[in-house]
């Protein structure tokens, strides 16, 4: 059945009543409130819940669960909102869980390279929380995403290519199930064999198995230096061929993104820079003086090769986050280069050693379309974004952007690669999921019915049941 066709029940009246007694003025049925949670940062079509709870402890999620399953109601958890595929639409109403005042962070152990934190927590606060302990928390996605929402959707970013995803990098989940008990799913230890790896099953289970309420994740050392290039290529093609050798050479770039002409010219207008507008990559080296030096210059000589030229280095930290906040504005740089339009935002992933080939075969796609574009990814381990800049009131666009997406998707699949890098499935990509995992999809969907038996948690959601 399509997301937007499922079928909703009115609020049960007792339902909310109960609610009202355990979190008094922390429920909200304003129609302003509750469509502010139905959407996210995607061009999907929003779909508002009936309710909004706020809530402040892993007891009391447990506890709207419980009630929300004795009334056989939807459950959807909301963090910040940043999604890209539609996670957050209550598609059959209910309640929404805002996480965003469990937003503590509970311990850090320094000395042992980790911090638990509730799940509303952001990355930008952790990171602000530990500014003075010499750690930080690595995953970058762009924007301030709560950590309980980057697990949910396995998100990842920039600094990806060196210090992995969330996947990597949780080494813990508390989780209120279906039915209101509250699991925790493993201890601290850096490594186990004990049962099922049930932290993994719910990293990137987008709500649908479980509501994350406190994780623990690793914490690195801040580096002692740290230094990052811009560099313009001919074309995409050197561009990426530069990522390859680089990769392949060991090389243990922190970040190497890749931006085509049309987002530098993007970026170089809304964040006032003055970059040539050409394929491009960003660099970032971390580690010692020696190291970055080392690193810097085996990527200079290789990118040499492939025609880079003009490396434009960026040393102080001021300089750094004024190019790190232009590549992360990339999105909202491409929409302003047509106002009024709204961002069609997609990705794939494929095997490094195919991907010049995927974005040379997408980049013919889009030179045939009318449809207005830009190009970024996260080169560095085979994944790249496009954003279509599309007119909302104009079905052809859509239409169009849809076929697009269709293909670069087909290609990636054929590719041995994947439907999504690091957006998640949501109701936007679902339909993908078939080819790209065939028999397992029915291992999922048994997964699925297993722990959410009524089908209330972020029902509509990587799998129909």
């Amino acid at each position: 059945m399509p997301a937007t066709a499922l079928r909703r029940e009115p609020p049960d009246q007792s339902l909310l009543a109960a609610l009202r007694q355990l979190l008094d003025d922390r429920l909200s049925t304003a129609a302003a409130i509750c469509a502010q949670h139905g959407r996210d940062e995607s061009y999907h079509q929003a779909h508002a819940p009936d309710a909004v709870a706020f809530a402040r402890s892993t007891e009391e999620v447990a506890a709207i669960v419980e009630l929300c399953a004795l009334h056989k109601t939807p459950v959807v958890a909301f963090g910040a909102g940043t999604s890209l595929e539609g996670q957050v639409a209550a598609l059959k109403g209910g309640v929404s869980i805002d996480m965003t005042q469990m937003n503590r962070v509970l311990q850090v152990h320094a000395e042992d390279l980790d911090a638990t934190v509730e799940a509303g927590v952001t990355r930008k606060q952790l990171n602000e929380y530990l500014r003075d302990t010499g750690l930080f928390f690595p995953i970058d996605p762009g924007a301030d995403a709560s950590l309980g929402g980057m697990a949910a959707t396995r998100a990842s970013g920039t600094n990806a290519v060196r210090y992995g995803t969330m996947r990597e990098n949780v080494l813990s989940l508390t989780v209120v199930l279906a039915d209101g008990r509250i699991i925790r799913t493993a201890r601290r230890a850096r490594k186990s064999a004990a049962g099922y790896d049930l932290t993994r099953l719910f990293v990137g289970s987008e709500g649908t198995l479980g509501v994350i309420t406190e994780l623990t994740v690793r914490l690195y050392g801040i580096p002692e230096a740290v230094s990052a290039a811009v560099c313009a290529f001919p074309t995409l093609e050197d561009a990426v061929d530069t990522v390859i050798l680089t990769i392949q050479s060991g090389v243990p770039v922190a970040r190497i993104e890749l931006l085509d002409e049309a987002q530098m010219e993007a970026i170089n207008k809304f964040s006032k820079l003055d970059h040539r507008v050409a394929p491009t990559l960003f660099f970032e080296f971390h580690g010692s003086p020696a190291g970055v030096a080392e690193q810097s210059e085996t990527v200079k000589s290789i990118a040499a090769d492939y025609g880079g030229v003009d490396f434009r280095w960026a040393t102080t930290a001021e300089e750094r986050s004024k190019l790190w906040q232009a590549r992360h504005d990339a999105y909202y740089a491409a929409l302003a280069l047509r106002p009024g339009s709204k961002g069609w935002a997609t990705d794939v992933c494929v095997p490094i050693s195919r991907l010049a080939e995927c974005i040379r075969e997408t980049k013919q796609d889009l030179a045939q379309s009318p449809i207005p574009s830009a190009l970024v990814g996260h080169v560095g381990d085979g994944n790249f974004h496009l954003v279509f800049m599309i007119d909302p009131n104009q079905p052809q666009e859509i239409s169009e952007a849809s076929r697009l997406n269709d293909r670069m998707v087909a290609r990636a699949l054929a590719m041995e690669g994947t439907c999504t890098g690091e957006h998640g499935v949501g109701y936007g990509k679902m339909s993908f999921l078939v080819a790209e995992h065939g028999e397992a999809l029915s291992v999922m969907r048994t997964i699925k019915r297993a722990l959410d038996p009524d089908n209330i948690l972020n029902p509509g959601k990587i799998v129909s049941v």
